[in-house]
């Protein structure tokens, strides 16, 4: 049009008479005969050789043009994006099969637009202080996004309502902590880090201490994060493996492949900038499908009785100010150990640091993470209220005895098959009398019936209890290495089974949008500290683009080791809970360093490099024994490295007579 005007539209004008003509006599003639192609008919009227040819036909044609469909927008990303042209043709074709293949259509779109955008968006990095820190160009809402996309990956949208479907509303206690964590770190964090203008939080321990405490902070970051990322990736890729059929190794490579191309080629602003969309993506899933389980509840069932119904199971048991040391969810561990936890993680941990660092100034990163402070606990409160309204959902209609398909295909191809299918039995009985007491329990006015009711619901659910109970029992004895902990898989399975199919592919694309995001800012931190932290810091004098070669090579390194992580991450078990373990492992040591470093400059380098290194070791001996719960392991590790670093400071200076560590 540009070059020739409207003239082209007239191309189009035979379409309306073509369509009349399909419709009164193509169309019938298909219809009457249920052929699956349009060549079936022809050997009905004429032969096999006349059908087998015109097919022939058909695919050297649709095969020239389907090369060609592929082609054109490859050449124009190339010239935009400058990418090399084969690879672009390459990955827009493995991404065409793959969701062809497996149908996930919506799914892969959603993602595919967001690796393109993300890329198209943060081009042009043209050194390392705009690959690393995204230009320090971030507005405060792109901060808190990022921030909270970081933390919330796959396993928070899987296993959170599972969470809540099982044990209710009180894990919502776990980040109690995080708001205040999120006010200490904008009043001494963010400004030592932005006054000294860091790309890693590591720079600062030179700054403080010396070479070696920064190196070994750096190291003990790399460890468990380089492990964490691997995990990302596995834990959501094994239960879409598990629920969809598709094969493990394929899901782990898509994920970080698809994570790979857009943090490599745009660093810190790619990240951002995807995870803005991922949140929207994310948000907006988990919204629909609030509405959609309301919906689906029946008539007499309100919002305000589901919530009766959901208390009434104990559900909505939201605070628990006991000090059970052995519960992990209570108010004093939530501010306590959550406080620790978050300060360590949003405070120490690279891939969190990293995002606020991108801000546009000091105000910029701390108005980012009071947002992420105010949006944090509301946030995590919905999704354990969507896991709270599937319990409400499930208590009138059908669910499986176990939720988790390939520990019920182990049973049931084993010789405990029979046992199995009696138990389901029971249930498919228990939950007909569970369904019949609950509509009677929300109609009911008086307190008196209501409560006899409530004992019969009660009675019946703990019937139900341990048949779940006895199925697990019967799933280790069919596959004694099967994971029988189904939390994980409750919110996928009622997407699955009971959600449009076009809403199921925008769960996946949350789902996988989740994993994508925490991934993608795992691999930019790990890129940044190995390349900040330990090769230009050791190999110094270099040009700028040097490094951000480097930069680039370092981050598709450890993104290659995540997705080797990934695939070999069947050797573990309780994946779930690993990645929040092997944090604690090393976070508390961590924090506590720089505390030392903040607030106690009576203590020197050496005091703290050793107190780190024997910190270390009996955080591993404590976990190792299993002497507490994870979460209090970073109260502990940070108080012994604090402790012990005193301890030599005072010994050493005894021995010096007051010389200087």
């Amino acid at each position: 049009a540009f070059h020739s005007g409207m003239g082209f539209v007239q191309f189009y004008f035979g379409l309306p008479i073509a369509m009349v003509i399909i419709c009164l006599v193509f169309i019938p003639i298909y219809h009457r005969l249920k052929v699956f192609t349009a060549y079936e008919y022809l050997e009905t009227r004429f032969d096999l050789k006349t059908r087998t040819l015109t097919a022939i036909l058909f695919l050297i044609q649709r095969g020239l043009a389907a090369g060609i469909t592929i082609f054109a927008p490859a050449i124009i990303l190339s010239a935009v994006l400058g990418w090399n042209l084969v690879m672009l043709n390459i990955i827009i074709g493995v991404l065409v099969i793959i969701y062809t293949v497996s149908g996930g259509t919506k799914a892969v779109s959603v993602l595919l637009f967001i690796v393109l955008y993300g890329t198209y968006k943060s081009r042009g990095s043209k050194n390392v202080t705009q690959y690393l820190k995204g230009g320090s160009d971030s507005r405060w809402w792109t901060i808190g996004l990022s921030v909270m996309a970081t933390q919330a990956s796959a396993i928070t949208f899987l296993s959170t309502p599972g969470q809540a479907f099982h044990s209710g509303m009180g894990f919502v206690q776990f980040y109690f902590g995080l708001p205040i964590a999120m006010v200490i770190i904008c009043l001494v964090f963010i400004p030592i880090y932005h006054r000294l203008k860091v790309f890693t939080a590591y720079e600062y321990l030179e700054t403080r201490f010396d070479l070696k405490t920064r190196t070994l902070t750096a190291i003990l970051f790399l460890i468990q994060r380089g492990l964490a990322a691997g995990i990302t990736i596995f834990a959501p890729a094994i239960i879409l493996s598990a629920v969809l059929g598709w094969n493990l190794v394929m899901l782990n490579i898509i994920i970080g492949v698809l994570v790979i191309i857009y943090t490599v080629s745009g660093g810190t602003k790619a990240v951002s900038v995807t995870q803005k969309q991922q949140m929207a993506i994310i948000f907006g899933g988990m919204f629909v499908a609030f509405l959609l389980i309301l919906n689906y509840l029946p008539l007499d069932i309100t919002f305000t009785k589901a919530l009766e119904i959901a208390g009434a199971s104990g559900k909505m048991e939201i605070l628990d100010f006991s000090f059970d040391f052995n519960n992990k969810y209570t108010f004093w561990s939530g501010i306590i150990g959550g406080t620790f936890l978050a300060l360590s993680y949003f405070g120490t941990d690279q891939s969190q640091v990293q995002r606020y660092l991108s801000g546009k100034s000091m105000k910029e990163m701390q108005m980012g993470l009071i947002f992420n402070g105010l949006l944090k606990i509301p946030m995590q409160f919905f999704i354990l209220l969507v896991g709270v309204m599937v319990f409400v959902f499930y208590q009138f209609n059908s669910s499986p005895l176990h939720f988790n398909p390939s520990a019920v295909n182990d049973v049931l191809n084993s010789p405990y098959a029979a046992q199995y299918q009696d138990l389901q039995d029971k249930k498919n009985t228990l939950e007909i009398a569970i369904k019949e007491q609950q509509l009677n329990y929300a109609v009911l006015d008086n307190q008196g019936q209501k409560q006899t009711v409530l004992l019969d619901i009660k009675a019946l659910q703990s019937q139900e209890d341990q048949l779940r109970i006895s199925s697990k029992e019967l799933i280790k004895k069919a596959n004694p290495k099967a994971e029988t902990n189904d939390k994980d898989y409750v919110f996928i399975h009622f997407i699955l089974n009971n959600l449009p199919r076009g809403l199921i592919g925008l769960l996946l694309a949350v789902i996988l949008s989740a994993a994508m995001s925490s991934t993608a800012s795992e691999l930019n931190a790990l890129g940044s500290t190995t390349t900040i932290d330990l090769y230009r810091r050791n190999n110094q004098g270099r040009s700028d683009k040097h490094y951000l070669r480097a930069s680039k090579g370092f981050t598709m390194l450890w993104g290659i080791i995540a997705i080797g992580v990934a695939c070999v991450a069947n050797l573990f078990e309780n994946l779930i809970e690993l990645v929040n373990i092997i944090g604690s492992i090393f976070y508390g040591n961590v924090l506590g360093i720089f505390l030392l470093a903040f607030f106690f400059t009576y203590v020197k380098s050496r005091a703290v490099f050793i107190a780190a290194i024997i910190t270390q070791g009996i955080i591993v001996y404590i976990w190792w024994i299993d002497l507490m719960p994870y979460l209090w392991l970073n109260v502990v590790g940070a108080t012994l490295v604090i402790a012990i670093a005193f301890i030599l400071q005072v010994v050493s200076l005894d021995k010096n007579k007051g010389l200087e560590v």
